[in-house]
């Protein structure tokens, strides 16, 4: 299992639009692709709701996770660019 902590980038967090590319990308992989905060469950990153009910605000650190390094490295990499620009 391939694994990548991604801070944030958006001013926004994960949400609306950031929200959107994410989960719009991981769909692209045909795996499974999460995503979690400290503490928390998992989510599934092709899923705009469940990235959006992550919660995760700029600067928070989002732990990325599939079986697919590439996979991860893509959501992780998109994670931490500035979305909202």
């Amino acid at each position: 299992m391939a694994t990548r902590m991604a801070i944030v980038g958006s001013a926004v967090g994960l949400h609306a639009r950031p929200a959107s590319l994410v989960a719009n990308r991981a769909a692209e992989f045909d795996t499974d692709i999460f995503l979690s905060l400290d503490g928390e469950a998992a989510v599934d990153a092709s899923s705009l709701m469940a990235v959006m009910a992550l919660g995760a605000e700029k600067g928070a650190q989002v732990k990325v996770t599939s079986d697919s390094g590439e996979a991860v490295a893509a959501i992780a990499d998109l994670i931490e660019r500035d979305l909202d620009a």
